[in-house]
């Protein structure tokens, strides 16, 4: 059988959970001419090497800072994709063509709907406003949600959320990180901040009573985060950003292999991983 090749792309890239979430996938599977590997690539880089792909390649995951980078280069770019302004997932269609797609929304819908959350939202609220936040808006709208709150450092580094809510029909405001009340009464908190950031944010956040709705915080290890830990004391379901990385990995992989993923086994694989860091 022909060799498939795979593979994430980044920088950096060395702690990447995808290659042992997609071999996972490959091994239950069955699929041993599949192979998945990891690649240090920035922006200057990943043009050239794009370019020389051959017609073994079935499919890239891109991580930061290649995500938008990859867009023009792509035969097609997939409607939610060009909204929300990044893809993560490249695949090849028979005829060679280059579709660009976001499993990063899929992945933030699974996660939400883990700890209950479901459609319709009458209001979310989203701690920080970089490129997450974008998949952020975009994962509650398909839940429903038509009002968002990004709380941001300031409205100058909320416009890309911003515009991804404008595209897709949700009404947003931007507020600041120290307004723990919209975030207390939100049916639903998505925390996008990198962990350090995180960390100090939630130093800060008052928690007063039981919140309304749950929180994803999209940090993943170490496990579980200072405003998790605020969030499950109050009384709040709360999930992280593995159960995040895991859907998303399992959207990749059913886009690049056409099978549905084994997203037990992929779990017990990324849940090894990280219990050895």
């Amino acid at each position: 059988m022909p060799e498939h090749r795979a593979a994430v792309l980044g920088s950096p890239i060395a702690h990447s959970l995808s290659p042992a979430l997609h071999c996972a996938a490959y091994e239950a599977l069955g699929l041993r001419d599949w192979h998945y590997g990891a690649f240090e690539l920035d922006e200057d880089a990943f043009g050239a090497w794009f370019s020389e792909l051959g017609p073994q390649w079935s499919g890239l995951s891109l991580t930061m800072p290649l995500k938008r980078v990859v867009m023009p280069l792509l035969s097609e770019v997939t409607p939610l994709a060009e909204a929300v302004g990044a893809v993560n997932t490249v695949t090849w269609t028979a005829d060679r063509r280059t579709v660009g797609t976001n499993t990063d929304v899929y992945g933030l819908v699974q996660a939400l709907r883990s700890v209950g959350v479901s459609a319709p939202l009458e209001s979310a609220c989203i701690v920080g406003a970089g490129a997450t936040a974008s998949s952020a808006v975009a994962a509650l709208a398909e839940l429903g949600c038509r009002n968002v709150t990004v709380l941001a450092r300031s409205a100058e580094r909320a416009g890309q959320p911003l515009e991804v809510a404008e595209k897709l029909g949700v009404q947003a405001r931007v507020g600041t990180l120290d307004e723990h009340a919209v975030v207390m009464s939100a049916q639903a908190v998505v925390v996008t901040l990198p962990g350090p950031a995180a960390g100090e944010w939630a130093k800060g956040l008052h928690v007063s009573g039981r919140p309304d709705g749950p929180m994803l915080d999209v940090s993943y290890h170490p496990w579980p985060t200072r405003a998790a830990q605020l969030w499950t004391s109050a009384g709040a379901a709360s999930v992280g950003g593995f159960e995040m990385l895991l859907h998303q990995a399992a959207e990749q992989v059913r886009l690049m292999t056409g099978l549905q993923a084994p997203v037990d086994e992929m779990r017990v694989a990324g849940e090894k991983v990280l219990a050895s860091r």
